[in-house]
């Protein structure tokens, strides 16, 4: 089959572009506003987009359901500049899905979810404890994408990473081994996936 986007003729029960860019790494932001209230949300367009200087971006579109305003993550990351981004796993999957729903402002995901927040080191926004990996993240720059039919507002993220806690129990002879915490992916629809299957490639010399 073949479909034009901008037409969204592809007959399907479901546009079928999320299930076509997959696995897509799961940004679970921690972030807070001009008063210190927390909000955690997932975004499943995230990802790392540079190493030197360690840099991620995660992008939202649409509104807050039910405000009118900007969601929670994009406001608080514009109005204080830093976000933090935590590693979702098998085991913190059911409270991450928590952390999605629609909450008012200023209620907090992670009490929803049963989670508890540690601080951060360099950054005011916490971060999930259980989460074995957690990124400090400084806001670089808000891009705005094109909008939707809708004329929804689309915006993309970017931001530096500053710092970086990794469990010390997943760093095994000095490499983290993510098989010990089965990362959890975002795939099409509802389906998630979890990697569990992990193997070595040789690269040929000189490859990226």
């Amino acid at each position: 089959m073949f479909y034009e986007t901008a037409k969204g003729d592809h007959g399907l029960p479901h546009n079928p572009f999320k299930a076509c860019v997959v696995p897509r790494p799961i940004g679970w932001i921690t972030s807070i506003d001009g008063e210190g209230r927390v909000n955690l949300a997932p975004y499943s367009f995230f990802n790392a987009v540079a190493s030197d200087p360690p840099m991620v971006m995660f992008a939202t579109n649409g509104r807050k359901a039910g405000e009118g305003r900007d969601k929670d993550s994009l406001a608080n990351v514009a109005e204080t500049g830093a976000f933090v981004t935590n590693l979702v796993t098998w085991d913190l999957k059911e409270q991450m899905v928590l952390t999605s729903a629609p909450l008012p402002h200023g209620e907090a995901e992670n009490d929803l979810a049963g989670l508890t927040l540690a601080p951060s080191r360099m950054i005011a926004p916490p971060r999930v404890a259980k989460a074995p990996i957690n990124l400090e993240c400084k806001l670089w720059r808000i891009v705005e994408l094109p909008g939707g039919a809708a004329g929804e507002r689309n915006t993309m993220v970017l931001g530096e990473v500053v710092g970086v806690h990794i469990a010390d129990g997943i760093i095994v002879d000095g490499l983290v081994n993510l098989s010990l915490c089965k990362p959890v992916a975002r795939l099409g629809y509802l389906q998630y996936a979890a990697a569990e299957t992990l193997f070595d490639m040789k690269r040929p010399p000189g490859g990226g």
